[in-house]
């Protein structure tokens, strides 16, 4: 399995389809604050998005989409200058395979759903992600329209199935924008996200991901990436903001945290998984990172901010 699929997996993803939005004439819709991240395509006309605390509200056309990560409240409307109303008033009126139509509808189609990730983890994906991304309408897109084209048309015609149908294909949504924010990332951006889209540096760290208890040094860890190992550990350093052997402890507590909460695993065959021959050696490097020993954490009582891979 990939890097990617793995923190996905490990996040405990989950894709919702909450149902289209048919408008017409003008319009303004507001949404509270959310969990997780959420999803529109614009299938017909076009809106606005204004995020709370984006300083400019994001023209979003036919035939593109924005996700929205951080939870902050938002409007869509055709123009910024209407007054919005709460999107919970036009929950009643969902007809029509889960679209709901307002003002007439015939102007404005878009879909919506939203993705939920495992609370105490969420982060290791929510802090790549800006406030809002707008996957814009390009040729190389068309696999992403295909998807959203066969959400639509499981809300207009539902079938046996149609649930699960629409939730995977929100799956490869998200998959196929997240693919489309590593090929633009800007030249600041660093984390393990941005660091796939080099292919050294993915060589590397789906090595670290497929096998957590090897035994690592640098030179390894070069040797994946075919380079020197000062050249490599400064590269590393440089798109995932970490060093090599910090990113593979973290991501061995990364997974070991999520053992003691899912397993009934002892420590020390946790500890052993995720390459640490002791208990002892493990419980030192857990707490150093997660901020609790593990049979603390395994019991429950962990503490709230510990730190997970950049």
């Amino acid at each position: 399995m990939d890097s990617l699929s793995d923190v996905l997996s490990l996040l405990e993803l989950r894709s919702y389809v909450s149902g289209g939005f048919d408008a017409g004439g003008a319009w303004a819709v507001r949404f509270g604050s959310h969990e997780g991240i959420k999803f529109h395509a614009v299938l017909r006309g076009q809106c606005w998005v204004s995020v709370e605390g984006e300083p400019e509200p994001v023209q979003i056309s036919e035939g593109e989409c924005f996700l929205l990560a951080r939870g902050k409240p938002f409007r869509i409307a055709s123009d910024m200058a209407v007054e919005a109303v709460d999107a919970r008033t036009l929950l009643p009126q969902v007809q029509d395979g889960r679209i709901v139509t307002y003002n007439g509808g015939g102007e404005f189609l878009s879909i919506g759903g939203y993705f939920t990730l495992a609370d105490d983890q969420a982060d290791l994906l929510l802090k790549m992600l800006p406030p809002i991304m707008h996957v814009r309408d390009e040729p190389g897109l068309s696999t992403l329209r295909w998807c959203i084209e066969r959400m639509r048309q499981e809300l207009r015609e539902p079938q046996p199935g149609g649930d699960i149908v629409a939730r995977q294909l929100a799956t490869m949504v998200l998959v196929l924008v997240l693919r489309v924010r590593l090929s633009a990332r800007n030249s600041d951006d660093v984390g393990w996200l941005f660091a796939l889209a080099d292919k050294r540096m993915r060589a590397v760290i789906n090595a670290m991901h497929e096998a957590p208890d090897a035994k690592w040094t640098l030179q390894k860890l070069a040797g994946q990436a075919a380079m020197s190992r000062t050249t490599f550990a400064l590269r590393f350093r440089e798109l995932v903001g970490l060093s090599p052997m910090d990113y593979l402890t973290r991501w061995r507590m990364t997974l070991a945290a999520d053992r003691l909460r899912h397993s009934r695993d002892s420590v020390a065959e946790i500890g052993r998984a995720v390459g640490y021959e002791s208990e002892k050696s493990f419980s030192t490097a857990f707490k150093r990172v997660m901020n609790c020993p593990p049979r603390q954490y395994g019991r429950g009582q962990r503490t709230a901010g510990h730190s997970e891979p950049t």
